[in-house]
């Protein structure tokens, strides 16, 4: 049966030959150039750059599966029939006289000629074969269409905003680069600073910056402080040189020349695969969204404001960490022999856990991308006018929160981010080079696959202790005590240098 229009029976054989050639043409110029791509970053060691190209694959290939069950079950979804009353519920614009509940959706592709023409008539031989009277399609052929078009809408914005984040914030870190060499191509003596001169806590540029006073009061103006601080000069030369002076005495104090700056930024590159890609509980907020955008409430204003506020509270929570490692520092000690030094904690993070923030921050870019996402695909598809859209003075707004979390994520939390949650207890895998990171995974692995025959070897050894010879309890008993060094440093690279 020939729905809206011809079906391949008699479509031209040219035709057909042309679209899957343009079609065809299309997708292996862009697998070409992502494969290209990821062999240009495995050339110049951009592992972590090229696991996040990795991660937009598989959300692409994720795409691609939603796309073709849309494709297959369009027949099926628009087959299942719902009453006009139910039908006329939860509407994201309210409904007309003689309109349906899928009425709003017709306006797609009215700029094409004859388009929306040939899909009313579509969806009008849909309804009348498939649905009884007083009866209409759960979801249209045409919003179905529009869904699709929607998910990969929002999956390219979200890719194109964080790839532009990682772009504008990388750009920002760079510029501390300068300070990592002044210091860096420092003569260090051990002896000098030895007997360096002792100096009053209180005349250190970092204290001097970070520290408000003690009592409930100064605690108070430390809140306030770190919430405008995320705006202007979020991180100066002082709290860079301090900060990185307590993660090297803290996690290398045997290379007092360690490149922190280099480290940082492949800390910030490994972190990029996991902010590209679109976990579970973002579909599970998009879902939410498209049942709560119903006329009237304008919940794509009010949802606007949880990415802001999100921003808002990470950005200041990033900048009050600093200035508690500074009140240690100045609560502890009137003065101090040498250099400033601070001690990093977990302690200092939400819930003793620094990979939070990294989560929020990935949940900011996914709803402020949802949001300019939805709002672009909107004005495309309905016109500025479409009731979808809404009064201006709600639109307005949302596209300035937009802008700023955009801006203000890119030049100032995740900078504050990048540096900030290396004042943890434990270090990141990245403070090693590749091959030294393989090396150590590896051998991880064959400790843990040793400890777990060691354990087998031990049960079957307690289980059938009488047909086990003596020499196999004698090896037994060797490997678990030349395994027990390997068992606990192994435990320790996994648990601690690997979260």
């Amino acid at each position: 049966m020939a729905e809206g229009g011809t079906t391949l029976e008699y479509t031209p054989t040219w035709v057909v030959a042309v679209v899957c050639t343009v079609f065809v043409v299309i997708s292996l110029a862009v697998e070409r150039f992502l494969h290209y791509l990821g062999k240009l970053l495995k050339k110049k060691n951009q592992k972590p750059l090229f696991e996040a190209l990795q991660k937009i694959k598989e959300e692409l290939m994720l795409l691609g599966f939603i796309s073709l069950l849309l494709t297959v079950f369009q027949g099926r979804i628009t087959s299942i029939c719902i009453s006009e009353k139910l039908a006329n519920k939860w509407l994201p614009c309210k409904n007309k006289s003689d309109a349906t509940g899928t009425a709003h959706f017709q306006a797609f592709f009215s700029f094409f000629p004859g388009g929306s023409a040939r899909r009313l008539l579509a969806e009008s031989s849909d309804s009348a074969s498939s649905c009884s009277k007083g009866k209409v399609p759960i979801l249209s052929t045409t919003a179905l269409h529009h869904l699709h078009i929607f998910i990969f809408v929002l999956a390219c914005v979200h890719v194109v905003f964080c790839a532009l984040t990682i772009l504008f914030g990388s750009a920002k870190i760079r510029q501390w680069k300068h300070w990592e060499d002044s210091v860096s191509n420092k003569e260090y003596d051990i002896e000098e600073a030895k007997s360096s001169k002792v100096t009053h806590v209180h005349d250190h540029d970092f204290i001097k910056n970070r520290f408000r006073g003690i009592g409930k009061n100064f605690y108070l103006m430390g809140w306030v402080h770190s919430f405008f601080k995320q705006f202007y000069g979020s991180i100066n030369k002082s709290d860079y040189i301090t900060l990185r002076l307590g993660f090297i005495m803290t996690h290398c104090r045997g290379n007092p020349k360690f490149n922190f700056h280099k480290y940082m930024m492949r800390a910030l590159e490994a972190d990029f695969k996991k902010v590209v890609g679109i976990s579970w509980y973002l579909w599970i907020f998009v879902v939410v969204f498209l049942l709560l955008n119903v006329a009237g409430w304008h919940a794509y204003f009010w949802i606007a404001f949880i990415p802001f506020i999100l921003l808002l509270a990470v950005g200041t929570k990033l900048e009050h960490i600093i200035i508690q490692l500074a009140h240690e520092v100045a609560e502890k000690h009137v003065a101090v022999e040498g250099d400033l030094v601070v001690q990093p904690s977990d302690d200092h993070f939400w819930f003793h856990r620094p990979r939070i923030v990294l989560i929020l921050i990935h949940i900011i870019l996914f709803q402020n991308s949802f949001e300019l996402a939805f709002f672009f695909w909107i004005w495309v598809q309905y016109g500025f006018d479409s009731c979808i859209m809404g009064e201006v003075g709600y639109i307005i707004p949302r596209l300035i929160i937009g802008a700023f979390i955009q801006f203000v994520c890119s030049y100032s939390t995740l900078p504050l981010y990048a540096i900030v949650t290396q004042m943890g207890s434990s270090f990141k895998k990245a403070i090693f080079d590749e091959h030294i990171q393989e090396g150590l995974v590896g051998w991880a692995k064959q400790a843990k696959k040793k400890t777990v025959l060691r354990k087998a070897a031990n049960g079957s050894s307690q289980v059938g202790h009488k047909e086990d010879s003596p020499g196999a309890v004698l090896l037994t008993k060797i490997g678990s005590e030349r395994s027990t060094t390997e068992e606990r440093k192994a435990g320790e690279i996994s648990q601690e240098n690997y979260p």
